[in-house]
């Protein structure tokens, strides 16, 4: 069934003066017009071919563009705008604008994409995930280290970003052949959240752990045993250890 959108909600996020609030306000916004809304000329808009691209690569195409026109500060300034579709760009911007600063760190990376890590708006925090993976996939070893001290924040957003970033497959993105092969290098990672009290992130965890069963189940069995020998009684660590093996084996007793 199709949602319909109000007429006056829909004419907002036209115009880049409301949030989004499921999938169906985020497809229905004409980007194009956003961007010439920023500023952006409609001859560099046009180039960009929104209009031919899938989701994923319009927001990216959108972001890019920022980051090559924009200065520092004018990104950073786009940050708080009352549209999280153009806070979404300016996660990509950053990136971009950042990724012509060489050389570059996986710390560099983080602390630039923690504000959209954090963001209110659950879209944000996806596209910012989404941006900066890449260049933190490029960056495995660095990554993790950097990241190790966000599983301990007290922000429940921050926490999930560290261990979304790094899904060895992903959703919408390139998988990262590397923790494929081996995913044990993320435990640094993985291993202080067994007993998520979250269930964001615990959801994050538990699918995390999923994309490495595809390829290494005995891994998932194994690390998922040793956490329920460990917190055989907490129930954060129980519902995380049953979605993640949930097409392994039959689900441990809940």
């Amino acid at each position: 069934m199709t949602m319909i959108i109000p007429p006056a909600h829909f004419a907002a996020l036209q115009e880049g003066k409301a949030e989004t609030r499921h999938l169906a306000d985020m497809l229905a916004i004409d980007m194009a017009r956003l961007l010439q809304r920023l500023g952006l000329p409609p001859t560099d808009i046009a180039a960009l071919d929104l209009q031919n691209q899938g989701f994923v690569s319009r927001m990216r195409r959108a972001g890019t563009l920022i980051g090559s026109r924009y200065s520092e500060a004018e990104i950073r300034a786009l940050q708080s705008h009352a549209s999280d579709t153009v806070r979404g760009f300016a996660a990509y911007a950053t990136v971009e604008a950042l990724s012509r600063e060489a050389p570059q760190t996986a710390g560099g990376f983080c602390r630039a994409i923690r504000p959209f890590a954090a963001d209110r708006h659950f879209g944000v925090r996806e596209w910012a995930w989404m941006a900066v993976r890449p260049a933190l996939a490029a960056r495995l070893a660095e990554a993790i280290d950097t990241l190790t001290p966000w599983v301990r924040d007290p922000d429940p957003n921050i926490r999930r970003f560290a261990v979304e970033v790094l899904r060895p497959r992903g959703v919408w993105t390139r998988h990262i052949p590397a923790l494929r092969r081996d995913p044990s290098p993320i435990l640094p990672l993985l291993n202080p959240l067994q007993t998520e009290t979250h269930k964001y992130v615990q959801d994050s965890v538990a699918n995390w752990l999923n994309d490495a069963g595809k390829d290494n189940p005995a891994f998932v069995i194994a690390l998922c045993q040793s956490w329920r020998i460990a917190q055989p009684d907490h129930p954060g660590t129980r519902r995380i250890c049953r979605r993640a093996q949930r097409r392994l084996a039959p689900p441990p007793d809940a």
